[in-house]
């Protein structure tokens, strides 16, 4: 952990307003993004990296300075929501299609590539729900938040050798997935 984010998190502890808000803009986007990508709906995901963020400043003075970096205990806070919100079995709402676009003067063209992007973040969002949390946390980390494995290796306390393993199961998984969800076509 950088010796900058350990005096950040020790001045929030402390009860540094400030502090607080530098560590909410460094991770939001990536505690966002992890969200997002495990509910696939903006406004919920908002929402559960809202709660991650008053979790955080609610238990900060509990957090230990173990060497682990910061946005590993935020990743946690956020799976275990998730997980919790699938337990309870609350289902998100999308918009209507006709409101999601924009529908410019290119309208058609706009509603055919906003199809195509959905039937695809759809069938990934299917797929990831076969793999284990690991590897959908690994698969987040390194394509969607672009770690590279010492970074990934950092946040899930396991060895870059591990991860580089956990990443190759994972894309497999992942293929059997979307070739099982018939979702996947060779040459892409």
């Amino acid at each position: 952990m950088p010796d900058d984010e350990t005096r950040l998190i020790q001045a929030a502890q402390q009860g540094d307003d400030e502090a607080c808000a530098v560590l909410y803009n460094c991770h939001y986007e990536a505690v966002y993004r992890y969200c997002y990508y495990r509910v696939h709906d903006v406004n919920l995901a908002q929402d559960l990296a809202a709660e991650v963020f008053a979790r955080m400043v609610d238990k900060l003075d509990t957090f230990k300075v173990r060497g682990r970096p910061l946005l590993a205990w935020l990743y946690t806070i956020a799976r275990n929501l998730v997980a919790d919100m699938y337990r309870q079995d609350r289902r998100a709402t999308h918009l209507p299609l006709e409101e999601a676009c924009d529908l410019s003067s290119d309208g058609e063209e706009e509603l055919s590539r906003h199809v195509a992007r959905k039937i695809e973040a759809d069938c990934l969002a299917v797929a990831l729900k076969h793999l284990t949390e690991e590897q959908r946390q690994v698969i987040l980390f390194k394509f969607i938040e672009d770690l590279n494995n010492a970074q990934v290796a950092r946040l899930l306390g396991r060895s870059e050798g591990a991860i580089k393993a956990l990443q190759h199961r994972a894309l497999l998984a992942l293929r059997r997935a979307m070739e099982k969800e018939r979702c996947y076509e060779a040459g892409y």
